[in-house]
């Protein structure tokens, strides 16, 4: 392990109210009450401010639109923050078949001028950019597990935006110098983000035990994965700015394996109620990524992080929090 250990006063997320940005922020201001936290979020963004209502009066929400250089550039002068997650992104892989240019465009974009409004700023923080194991795309069964070294192989549009967010971010290290750090979070459990299997899993059948629906609908169920719970997650990104190497990239992700079919039939047992389920086409994609494991070992060498909760505590969490939506929006 090293002894890096960088003291933050100021962080900036961006991409505050997503699915990822509102859990990050609720474990900063929970296990690090000396950091200000800012977050940056658009007037049209289709994330819900509601994942805030928790820490709503501990955070600062600034609207910025990452498309729109002097936003950026206006805000990071406001708040000068010595420490940056950059969060914020289109991540839904199946809907980037349908809009390519739209995600490539504001991923791309968006990063490029967030790298951009720092280097004019003449600001000097340490940016982390939360990037994606999917950048690996289809891996050869000899680079399984996956380090850091294994060839990319972008297959989606969304895929493809990340790839390029993450050369972006070594260009502008190698180039100008900036303190940057990469990460490539594996999949993870985040009850949230309806758009990840486990959590449409998830509040399907608590849409079922509530008489809302009638049966689960899902897409390929062959996929392998390994998951861990976005708390988990979320205090991994903050080891890794805190303790990561300025240049580096770190694969994060969980130990158990599954196939995506096995996650389904897991959640249903854990229900009371008989969970009928069926493929529905529509949810395969024209191409999919059916083998993501990885090696994580250099990160947890190099911090020392652990993750904390076990897989049948994140599938309970997940279901329970679905739940609690569900019953309130349905009361």
């Amino acid at each position: 392990m090293n002894d890096i250990n960088r003291k933050f006063q100021r962080v900036l997320i961006t991409g505050i109210s997503g699915s990822g940005g509102s859990f990050l922020a609720e474990y900063i201001v929970n296990n690090h009450v000396d950091v200000e936290v800012h977050g940056i979020s658009r007037w049209h963004s289709t994330a819900s401010h509601d994942n805030l209502n928790n820490i709503k009066e501990r955070v600062y929400v600034h609207e910025c639109d990452l498309l729109d250089l002097s936003s950026i550039i206006r805000v990071l002068e406001t708040i000068k923050p010595d420490g940056i997650f950059h969060m914020a992104a289109y991540a839904n892989v199946k809907n980037s078949f349908i809009t390519p240019l739209s995600v490539i465009n504001n991923n791309v974009m968006g990063t490029a001028n967030l790298l951009e409004a720092i280097r004019l700023t003449k600001l000097n923080p340490v940016i982390q950019l939360c990037s994606t194991s999917e950048v690996y795309g289809r891996v050869e069964p000899k680079n399984v597990p996956i380090n850091e070294s294994c060839p990319i192989n972008a297959v989606n549009p969304y895929s493809v935006s990340k790839v390029t967010q993450d050369l972006l971010g070594q260009s502008y290290f190698l180039s100008y110098g900036m303190k940057i750090i990469r990460t490539r979070m594996f999949t993870y459990i985040n009850p949230r983000r309806l758009d990840l299997f486990a959590t449409s899993f998830a509040d399907q059948i608590s849409r079922i035990e509530l008489g809302l629906q009638d049966e689960l609908f899902h897409g390929n169920l062959d996929s392998t994965r390994t998951l861990i719970d976005v708390r988990d997650a979320m205090e991994s990104y903050w080891v890794a700015l805190t303790k990561g190497r300025i240049g580096e990239i770190y694969n994060i992700g969980g130990e158990n394996i599954y196939k995506v079919g096995e996650i389904l039939e897991i959640l249903k047992s854990k229900s009371s109620g008989d969970i009928k389920s069926r493929l529905d086409p529509l949810l395969l994609r024209p191409t999919d990524i059916t083998l993501q494991i990885p090696d994580s070992s250099k990160f947890l060498l190099e911090t020392g992080w652990k993750p904390k909760y076990l897989f049948e505590d994140s599938l309970n969490h997940l279901l329970d929090y679905r739940r609690r939506v569900n019953i309130r929006s349905n009361c």
